[in-house]
């Protein structure tokens, strides 16, 4: 009989509107967008200020109640899912803005906050946040944060952890804990912000941020190249880097442009399909400049290296050619799906991806591979698609075969079995793959220390 959760005991902490037991609502936001498994949470708690929050743990602590926080269950490593009766702590409601500054330039907000709307507010105010991604109009800032985000943008501007300039808290103990303070110098010992960055939840529930914000870039263009090998695409990258300051170089294959033509009716960029596609974008900085590269386009498809190229003409254009690699995830998604998001060394990818690609031939030849990926970063997202005569069970364990070798084969490659979807779920009985022994203890001891009833996001990452 599953365990009946004192729910009644939060009337003094939560207003019956912030409590929810709506089938609809515990199937909402007791999942994120992993299509693995069945959410089964007992309710879902809406808290609007770190009080509450902290009220909901010292509530959970006492009547031994699990809970998994929830933000803009976006990620992909099933970390957000309740499976087992847990109780969901939905941030969605605590998304303000709290304070700006501009002589920083920084912005503090409630860790609900939406990633657009955050990058909306910055350029109101003429700033830059410059972490993005495709899932920006949904995910929020906490989530950002516990999965320290990445995105389109890491070539330039790295990941989240780079913005984060203080933290709010509330640890598995109940404690409120303001780490840093904002402060851009701070020398008084352990830096614990750091710890909650990518802690998945497990640690404590994010509740309040306070992120940097830069200057917008100049003007931006976008090109779109294609290729016809990965060594090309890599000589590129070197080429390209040495003439431009790029933010951000895509990569996707001939595969996965078919998903998009067929299944969103997005025209090819080219009159013929090409093996490769590249987009990389750069901030314009100058006449001279903008020559120099154009110079070096011509002289890279005069030797061969590129194919075929197009360079956007406005915003619009723009726009329509990034649509072509950021919503590939939506291209995919007709059929079921097993994806993977890792990460190698730059100057490991072509090497990497022809040896996982050959093995899932070879071992796996019925197998419909689409690969895409930030790889001017190293991160790279394999999606196989189930074939259509084969069954879900038969194809999810036949997935977790490709799992193995392609985590042993990062483990040979010294990469990450998670790039920037964190762990969770589906990733924890890989994690050997990526950290020691000796870590992997040092993690479990830190969790001990702040959440040491256990009661925050059980069951993920270890």
């Amino acid at each position: 009989m599953a365990k009946k959760i004192p729910l009644q005991k939060l009337s003094r902490i939560l207003k019956p509107a912030q409590i929810s037991q709506d089938p609809q609502d515990l199937d909402i936001y007791g999942r994120d967008w992993t299509d693995l498994y069945q959410p089964h949470p007992s309710a879902i708690l809406f808290p609007e200020t770190t009080k509450q929050v902290q009220g909901i743990v010292q509530w959970a602590l006492k009547n031994k109640v699990a809970l998994v926080p929830s933000g803009g269950r976006t990620g992909l490593s099933a970390g957000a899912f309740a499976l087992h009766g847990e109780v969901v702590v939905s941030l969605a409601k605590m998304n303000k803005v709290l304070h700006f500054d501009a002589t920083e330039p920084s912005v503090q907000v409630q860790a609900g906050v939406i990633t657009e709307n955050l990058q909306n507010f910055a350029a109101s105010k003429g700033f830059y946040y410059p972490v993005d991604f495709a899932s920006r109009g949904s995910s929020q800032i906490g989530g950002n944060i516990a999965t320290n985000a990445g995105g389109i943008k890491v070539l330039r501007y790295g990941m989240t952890r780079q913005w984060v300039t203080g933290l709010q808290v509330v640890t598995g103990n109940g404690d409120i804990l303001d780490l840093n303070k904002g402060l851009i110098k701070n020398a008084s010992g352990y830096d614990l912000r750091h710890l909650f960055i990518g802690s998945e939840g497990t640690l404590g529930i994010i509740t309040e941020a306070t992120i940097a914000l830069c200057p917008p870039p100049r003007d931006l263009q976008v090109v779109v190249l294609g290729l016809s090998s990965l060594e090309m695409i890599m000589t590129v990258f070197e080429k390209i880097r040495d003439v431009a300051q790029l933010t951000a170089y895509e990569m996707w294959t001939d595969a996965a442009q078919r998903c998009s033509r067929e299944q969103l009716g997005y025209a090819d960029p080219f009159k013929q399909s090409m093996p490769f596609y590249v987009l990389f974008e750069y901030e314009k900085q100058g006449p001279e400049n903008d020559e120099k590269i154009l110079d070096l386009i011509e002289r890279l498809s005069s030797q061969g290296v590129i194919q075929d190229a197009v360079l956007s003409q406005n915003s619009q254009q723009d726009r329509a050619f990034w649509k072509l690699r950021e919503d590939l995830t939506e291209a995919t998604s007709h059929r079921p799906c097993y994806k993977n998001d890792v990460s190698v060394r730059v100057s490991q990818v072509p090497q990497f991806l022809v040896t996982i690609d050959q093995m899932i031939k070879k071992d796996y030849p019925d197998f419909s591979v689409v690969w895409f990926g930030h790889i001017g970063d190293g991160n790279l997202h394999i999606n196989i698609l189930q074939p259509e005569s084969m069954d879900v069970k038969t194809f999810l364990k036949r997935c977790h075969g490709v799992d193995k070798a392609l985590f042993k084969a990062i483990e040979d490659f010294g990469g990450s079995i998670s790039a920037e979807h964190g762990v969770g779920l589906v990733k924890k009985p890989y994690l050997k793959h990526s950290r020691s022994k000796a870590e992997i203890s040092a993690m479990k001891a830190l969790k001990a220390i702040f959440d040491p009833g256990g009661i925050l996001n059980p069951g993920k990452i270890f």
